[in-house]
């Protein structure tokens, strides 16, 4: 398929890649309905199979930095189909697992398929015209949080109705269909980084670094923060990024190029990035607890799963229809200026929680609200990152982007968790969270939105102008 015949279907071929995206996102949360019941199904502690989730964040970290410099270096197109496969093996063995180790492995292998998001986007640039390519980014970064958000309300009602194992089996059935579209209906871009070599020890240094962080973060309330275990895992994270950046900044061709992500414009979007992370996961690990805890408690709603998946979905829905809204606003008053505006209602969205947490109305107009933010924030952030780097580091910048993301979603759910975990009360012989723990934790997200909001405004938007037209000339160069 040649260039000019992608540019005269944009829409056809961002709605392919969106699709690919929700696939993608949706088996990060598609298990969310079935964490109460995992240690019954696979006769486990609740410690093991909390390892189902942590496997999933855990190879997804690794997974989205390496995929998008393995895009840049051999194709973006390729890296997408391979990155379908573990997708596919993975939902077909979570569906047959027996014991929780196997599902656990399985899990692990969905979580390598989160890369494939970060390398669409990278894709759009060369596929979708200049005035289309905002509104394109803003689609395509948004299934991010699409996915999980139609994850809770489609795996709650196949939980409801069928067996559990027939999620998996629907999920990938689903990447199958994916991988043949993107197969047939996606061109194959240029290598951007072709004749450059991948950085193995980069690789390696990054992926020790990373599992020890989200090992600690994840894990540290479990195993007590001051435990060995955890500062162990903390101080060997501290050190493997130290001499990770050492050698990233003396590698000819380095797995991330650190000059690039230390420019201003750069650097303060993945710092923002951290923060509405955070911001916009603080409300999916309140909201539904709300829903569901029983009205006798005084603050909960008494929803099934099924009811609770319900009330969430227009949220979820919400952010794909602003998505292009917001590009469209990206166009015409820049990205930074989405950014902000998009945090902003975020915060805005948490103070909407606060008052009305009461009712299932308040939640759904909470959410509504928060999700509207994120919307504008998450397609924001990857036309900020291409304006600022070079063609040749678009999927492995965008990749890193992403990364920054899921660091800001693993730290807010140990956070919050924590928050939730002490502020409790009991119920029934075991201990819930208290409405003061879920209004502590919605002022939490507000506190980090807002900050997300100053470190966006920051972002030096009309320097960045001014250097457009060199980066422009150094993109067209390498594209030759």
């Amino acid at each position: 398929m040649s260039s000019s015949v992608s540019l005269r279907r944009p829409g056809f071929l961002t709605g392919v890649l969106a699709t690919a995206g929700i696939a993608s996102s949706f088996t990060q949360t598609m298990v969310a309905p079935l964490i109460s019941q995992l240690p019954g199904i696979f006769d486990a502690s609740p410690a093991n199979t909390a390892w189902i989730i942590t496997a999933t964040l855990l190879a997804g970290a690794v997974s989205v930095p390496i995929a998008g410099r393995m895009g840049d270096l051999f194709g973006k197109k390729k890296m997408m189909l391979l990155l379908t496969l573990p997708l596919i093996l993975g939902g077909m063995v979570c569906a047959v697992a027996p014991t929780v180790e196997i599902m656990i492995a399985g899990r692990a292998l969905q979580g390598i398929g989160a890369g494939i998001v970060p390398l669409g986007i990278a894709m759009l640039r060369d596929l979708v015209p200049k005035e289309k390519l905002s509104s394109a980014i803003a689609t395509v970064s948004a299934t991010l949080g699409v996915g999980g958000a139609i994850g809770l309300p489609v795996s709650a009602a196949v939980i409801e109705f069928a067996d559990w194992r027939v999620l998996f089996w629907a999920s990938a059935a689903a990447t199958l269909l994916v991988a043949i579209a993107i197969f047939y209906f996606i061109p194959s871009t240029p290598a951007g980084a072709a004749g450059q070599r991948f950085d193995g020890l980069g690789a390696l240094g990054l992926a020790i670094a990373l599992i020890s962080l989200i090992l600690a973060v994840s894990k540290g309330s479990g195993w007590g923060w001051t435990s060995t275990t955890t500062l162990g895992l903390f101080a060997l994270a501290a050190v493997s990024f130290v001499l990770w950046g050492f050698w990233e900044t003396r590698t000819k061709d380095p797995l991330v190029d650190l000059r690039t992500t230390v420019r201003p414009r750069v650097l303060l979007t993945n710092i923002a990035s951290i923060f509405v992370g955070f911001g916009m996961y603080a409300s999916m690990l309140v909201m539904p607890q709300i829903l569901q805890l029983p009205g006798s408690t005084g603050y909960g709603l008494g929803q099934s799963i099924l009811a609770a998946g319900l009330w969430l979905a227009p949220p979820g829905l919400m952010m794909m229809f602003l998505s292009p809204v917001g590009g469209r606003l990206s166009n015409k008053r820049g990205p930074k200026f989405t950014l902000v505006l998009g945090v902003s209602i975020l915060a805005l969205g948490y103070v909407v929680g606060v008052v009305g947490m009461g009712t299932t109305w308040g939640i759904l107009a909470t959410g509504l609200v928060i999700n509207s933010g994120v919307a504008l924030a998450y397609g924001a952030m990857p036309s900020i990152i291409l304006s600022a780097v070079p063609r040749s580091e678009t999927a492995s910048a965008n990749g890193f982007n992403t990364l920054m993301r899921s660091l800001g979603t693993t730290i807010g759910a140990a956070v919050i968790g924590l928050v939730l975990a002490q502020m409790t009360i009991p119920l029934g012989g075991v201990d819930v969270p208290s409405e003061a723990g879920f209004r502590t934790a919605l002022l939490i997200g507000a506190g980090v939105s807002v900050l997300a909001a100053i470190i966006a405004a920051f972002i030096p938007a009309a320097k960045a102008k001014l250097a457009e037209p060199a980066l422009e000339k150094e993109l067209v160069s390498a594209g030759k």
